[in-house]
């Protein structure tokens, strides 16, 4: 359901609370002291008031329909209870308790659901059970069993624990930080994180996100929520896991806890491993520094506080920025020691630390610079301090931008705090403290970075033979096998064109074991794999997960974080490996596990990387009955290859319509660069000069579960080229969906804006969307007879007399071209 009613949640305009007994008496408490300025009603029978408030014997007997339910009962009573409330209309209820279940689990999830078929005719909506309640500062919501209260703030917090929920509203109320929204899911019957994160995606006063995260429920709707809200503000996530000694796949590669990871890091999010570490990462991202690598330099007064940074910040996956040569002669020439972290001196002045960090700050060697101050009887601390900020403000006013600054002063007087606060410039009690919060900021970059990459194009020449490899499965399946013999694998990988070692043949003395693979997780379905291969590869436990679909960026990016890309590069004379061909493998698999879902597991190990290419002697494949089309087998929606047609303009070009791919980035650009200014504003209602990688990049990064964009393409001068495209955005609950269409401005007339724009009225009814709408600018009068031709029906915009809003209903529409959905 996702958003639907959530409102009823965090924002009610009453309150029925159903719960007695010492729970009961704690939410009542919570409740009545939230500051909730709508009417709480208790329902206990037999008792005629709780303290002043008058109560009620049964939901009939309440005066109105309570917006939301809060429920302390034995899980038998629910299902009665939630249809009840239904029938009288209420909208959400949250499900409280203490207690784990104790039934079996088939008989607790057979409950489960005769509670959510209670609920489901009144699209009521469910929070728990068995959690510890919800927040809403801001609406003087406190329906929870929490033991202090929060102040307003614009922090979110979700937790599956009440026992974590609990911890941090105890460390949060201590520091003084405050929330939008405090939410404990409990057993997550319905209301689950993808709901949440697409709930405070659209929430104006939520700033970042803060996740605790044991198990995640719906993959799919959880990563095209997060992805969503991670493009908008920070989202950090915790999840204990690390050390779990579950199974991971089959041969020890991987550990249970790495998928959940590789989807972490997908959807641009930052993940943490403890408490401490959750708020110091959101208050580190909320400081708006920038950082472009890993690269930090340390400067100090003292080399053992530096030595303890540069710890950290290798523990923690960073390197030690090394100064460029003319920057090394200028700091040696003021007599600091810089063959590691700078070290001032512990009678280093003021003045000193000022001239070592513009030094710093002019060097092309680092990503940002971390200051360290130590306890000094002899120079003044809150001096040097002083001088650290007016650097920084000299800075930010030469190059328009503060400089990636952090600062860690031991023992800091509260006007050292004051400065940096002034500053803004992060500060932390210790070094090791600030190195990790660099890494936070150097983390969440990369991962942000990778949902707005653009890849490059797949070289034409692979063009896997999907019919030959099903055909090799097929008939082993019909034998009853569930395992390939080694010659029909090697069938397998040659029909995926991936290199074959010849049979008998040695491997190459100089080229590098690897392992790649595919398997299937629980939660997150296929999942590839790649490190270090060999007999030995269980042993080393160099193995990384990503989930597919990959694309040459993400591929790379999965290669880079195992510990066997370090020898990839070559080392003592031994040449580099051929990169580009082990991403390629990788993208050639990602494929294999988009079209083949009769592979259950395939390990290619070795896969011989050498500087000439890769070389597979073979694979072990494991396969299974193929599932039905269109099942959803991929935790992010591969690129939908089935709405590629062919058509002609009515000038006679031929034109390929196909979904738009991440690689399109500079054909985008292009095609709005040889459209007019006029046009352009037509299209995004402001004048645009030029189009940035980042704008550009919000076009053709799609998420293809919410957003579909087509793109007409077609040759000119001997490349491909893109003539028009039109795009939908879906709303969380798959109802409703906004277009937007642009044609290049020298092909109007052709009647391609017009195909466009069918096609893609007929794709979002075919994927059960029942409205589309757009906003037109009223002088836009090309685009306006469009839509009335094709079934628009218009409306005026109240306050903007400049916009006409367009809608058009999809339920019982024809099709209105010949490919559909």
């Amino acid at each position: 359901m996702s958003v639907r009613n959530l409102d009823a949640l965090f924002r009610p305009a009453s309150i029925a609370l159903i719960a007695d007994g010492p729970v009961g008496a704690v939410l009542a408490r919570n409740l009545f002291a939230g500051g909730f300025d709508g009417p709480v009603m208790p329902v206990t029978p037999g008792t005629r008031s709780v303290g002043s408030t008058l109560a009620y014997p049964s939901v009939a007997a309440l005066p109105m329909a309570p917006d939301l339910a809060v429920i302390a009962a034995p899980p038998d009573a629910l299902p009665a209870l939630i249809a009840e409330l239904g029938g009288r209309g209420t909208r959400a209820a949250a499900i409280v308790g203490t207690d784990r279940p104790s039934a079996a689990a088939a008989t607790e999830a057979a409950r489960r659901q005769v509670m959510l078929d209670a609920a489901r005719p009144h699209l009521l909506r469910i929070l728990g059970p068995d959690g510890f309640g919800l927040m809403a500062p801001h609406h003087g919501v406190n329906a929870s069993l929490g033991h202090v209260a929060p102040k307003a703030g614009d922090l979110a917090f979700v937790s599956q624990s009440g026992a974590v929920a609990a911890a941090v509203l105890d460390r949060a109320t201590r520091r003084g930080i405050g929330f939008s929204h405090v939410v404990s899911l409990g057993g997550m019957a319905d209301v689950d994180f993808g709901d949440m994160l697409d709930w405070l995606a659209a929430d104006a006063r939520t700033r970042a996100v803060l996740l605790h995260i044991e198990t995640i429920s719906h993959a799919r709707k959880f990563l095209s929520a997060a992805r969503l809200a991670a493009r908008t503000r920070p989202v950090v996530v915790i999840r204990p896991g690390r050390g779990d000694t579950g199974a991971g796949d089959a041969d020890g590669l991987i550990g249970p806890d790495a998928v959940y990871d590789a989807a972490f890091r997908r959807a641009g999010m930052l993940r943490v491993f403890d408490l401490a570490e959750l708020f110091d990462a959101v208050e580190t991202l909320a400081s708006g520094l920038k950082v472009n690598g890993e690269r930090l330099a340390i400067l100090t007064n003292g080399a053992g506080l530096g030595l303890l940074a540069a710890e950290a910040l290798a523990d923690s996956g960073g390197t030690l920025a090394v100064p460029m040569p003319a920057t090394l002669a200028r700091l040696q020439a003021a007599g600091t020691d810089a063959s590691g972290p700078i070290d001032l001196g512990d009678a280093a002045p003021a003045d000193r630390f000022a001239r070592a960090l513009e030094t710093l700050l002019a060097d092309p060697g680092r990503d940002a610079v971390l200051v360290v101050n130590g306890p000094s009887a002899i120079a003044d601390p809150v001096e040097a301090a002083r001088a650290v900020t007016g650097v920084v403000a000299a800075a930010a006013k030469r190059d328009g931008r503060r400089p990636p600054v952090l600062a860690s002063w031991l023992g800091a007087a509260a006007e050292t705090r004051r400065l940096f606060a002034e500053a803004h410039i992060p500060a932390y009690d210790t070094p090791g403290q600030a190195a990790r919060a660099f890494m936070h900021l150097a983390r969440h970059r990369r991962n942000q970075g990778l949902l707005m990459q653009t890849p490059p194009a797949l070289p034409e020449e692979f063009q896997p033979d999907a019919d030959a490899a099903r055909a090799v499965i097929a008939a082993a399946l019909a034998e009853g096998r569930a395992e390939l013999t080694p010659a029909e694998a090697r069938s397998v990988l040659d029909a995926y064109r991936i290199p074959l070692l010849p049979e008998g043949a040695a491997a190459p003395p100089e080229s590098h074991p690897l392992v790649l693979g595919i398997d299937e997780d629980p939660v997150f379905g296929p999942v590839l794999l790649f490190g270090q291969g060999g007999a030995a590869a269980e042993l080393l436990h160099d193995g990384v997960a990503a989930l597919p679909p990959l694309n040459a960026v993400l591929a790379r990016d999965l290669m880079m974080r195992a510990r066997v890309w370090r020898l990839l590069q070559g080392y003592r004379g031994r040449p580099a490996a051929d990169l580009e061909a082990v991403a390629l493998t990788l993208v050639k698999l990602s494929q294999l596990a988009a079209d083949l879902s009769e592979v259950a597991a395939l390990r290619i190990n070795p896969l011989l990387a050498g500087a000439g290419g890769v070389l597979a002697p073979g694979a072990e494949i494991r396969v299974q009955p193929p599932l039905p089309p269109g099942t959803p087998r991929f935790a992010i929606r591969p690129y939908p290859q089935r709405l590629v047609q062919h058509l002609a303009l009515r000038d006679g070009r031929e034109v390929t319509l196909r979904p738009v791919r991440p690689e399109d980035e500079p054909a985008i650009q292009e095609m709005l660069q040889r459209s007019s200014p006029e046009d352009v504003r037509l299209r995004f209602f402001s004048a645009m000069r030029s189009f940035s990688h980042e704008f550009a990049a919000r076009l053709t990064q799609l998420d293809y579960d919410r957003e579909m964009a087509l793109a007409a393409e077609a040759e000119e001068d001997g490349r491909r080229v893109i003539l028009g495209a039109v795009r939908i955005i879906a709303d969380p609950d798959g109802e409703t969906a906004e277009y937007g269409i642009m044609v290049r401005s020298d092909l109007k007339g052709q009647g391609l804006g017009h195909r466009l724009m069918t096609e893609i009225i007929d794709y979002a009814r075919g994927r059960g969307l029942k409205r589309i709408f757009g906003e037109v600018l009223r002088e836009n009068v090309t685009m306006l007879r469009m839509a009335g031709e094709l079934g628009f029906a218009r409306a005026d915009v109240p306050d903007e007399p400049g916009i006409i809003h367009v809608t058009i209903s999809l339920d019982d529409m024809p099709a209105l071209s010949q490919h559909s959905a």
